[in-house]
């Protein structure tokens, strides 16, 4: 997430990463600042930095403009620089001499989504701003003797607009589907008569681990913009790609059914223990 908001902030400047600062936040600075969850991090603190960042500008630009004698139209912030008309000044000159001509060079970014509503009595609204994608194909490995099974490969294609960090993305989409595959295979809840979690530890609660992984792991980004005005039209991607883990169920459920003349009724985690019980239940 910082080194996103980071990004927005170089790109509205036109400056090098390595110039910007992200301090972590807190209700001292931002008292109503919203919680970094529900894959909204990057929307709401990515244009919240570009919203500060262009007030910014827009003081910077008009200064200059009236400083050099040129319209505002002919200043560009890019390469590290400030074009201002035929002049080309360094970034740090020219906040040197936005800082001498007494311009303001702090602001403070809010943002909102908009068009949202909900009624929770009718069920209606607009809840959600825009909608994330995905597809995912797996391909899985199942011993009908014990149950044992392994995922071999994965082929994903996600949909995140245009990407802020193509990187960064594709790293939360594997995680993600990693993540999905253990909620749906491992995870499993087991308490005891007294009503007690039993499996709450590591020894006993099975999270998957990079080992988990497929073999072979195919990650394709959807590249398409986001048709909604998020930030620089990108798309949400913590949360979204979890939901791919259901693809490693269905592959699993298939290979039972291969076993036998019907389709299981594989309950979920699937577990190498289910996974024989439903290998024998396809074969009666």
């Amino acid at each position: 997430l910082h080194l996103k908001v980071a990004q927005v902030a170089a790109r509205c400047f036109g400056i090098g990463l390595d110039r910007v600062r992200v301090a972590a936040t807190d209700t001292f600075k931002v008292p109503n600042t919203s919680a970094t969850a529900a894959s909204s991090g990057s929307d709401l603190n990515g244009m919240a930095v570009k919203v500060g960042c262009d007030e910014i500008k827009t003081r910077m630009t008009r200064f200059l403009a009236h400083a050099h004698g040129v319209r505002t139209r002919q200043i560009a912030f890019r390469d590290g620089a400030v074009h201002v008309g035929g002049v080309i000044l360094s970034f740090a000159e020219a906040v040197q001499a936005c800082y001498e001509g007494r311009v303001g060079l702090s602001a403070a970014g809010y943002y909102r989504t908009p068009g949202l509503d909900w009624d929770r009595e009718k069920g209606t609204g607009h809840p959600f701003f825009y909608f994330a994608y995905g597809a995912a194909i797996t391909e899985v490995v199942l011993d009908t003797l014990t149950g044992e099974y392994r995922i071999l490969r994965a082929d994903i294609l996600h949909d995140v607009g245009q990407s802020l960090n193509p990187a960064i993305d594709m790293g939360q989409i594997e995680g993600g589907y990693v993540q999905g595959v253990g909620w749906l295979t491992t995870e499993e809840l087991v308490w005891d008569k007294a009503g007690r979690l039993a499996t709450h530890a590591p020894s006993t609660y099975k999270i998957p681990a990079a080992s988990d992984a497929p073999e072979v792991f195919n990650v394709t980004l959807w590249g398409k913009p986001n048709e909604a005005d998020t930030i620089y039209r990108s798309k949400a991607v913590g949360e979204p790609p979890l939901m791919l883990g259901i693809s490693a169920l269905m592959a699993l459920s298939d290979a039972a059914a291969a076993c036998g003349k019907r389709y299981p009724a594989l309950d979920a985690p699937a577990t190498p223990e289910r996974m024989l019980w439903a290998v024998k239940k396809v074969r009666r």
